[in-house]
């Protein structure tokens, strides 16, 4: 019983230090392409990237998570970007929290 135990917390252990892995890992990833629509919100806006691979990637732009305004650019539809930040994903669907606005073309 003990052995049970002790191994149910060593698996415990190792999905939460796998789990914190893969969250790091994401904090700071990069996402490159054609901006193709922009929706306003309260403190931003989003706007629907299509990647050369043809991802579609929507991007939660704000001036708070790009380090203020001197950091926040209003991206147009057309634009070619790259943008570094959080990565999610929901079942269908890919999203970054932007924490950088890397270049705009």
């Amino acid at each position: 019983m003990k052995n049970l135990k002790k191994i149910s917390f060593l698996v415990l252990l190792m999905a939460f230090v796998i789990s914190c892995t893969t969250m790091k890992n994401n904090a700071n990833s990069a996402v490159s392409g054609k901006v193709e629509s922009i929706e306003s919100g309260k403190d931003g806006y989003t706007a629907k990237i299509n990647t050369d691979t043809k991802e579609v990637y929507f991007a939660t732009i704000s001036i708070v998570n790009v380090g203020g305004p001197q950091n926040y650019k209003q991206l147009k539809i057309g634009d070619v970007v790259s943008l570094k930040g959080e990565i999610w994903k929901t079942d269908d669907e890919n999203h970054i929290k932007v924490t950088q606005i890397v270049s705009v073309k």
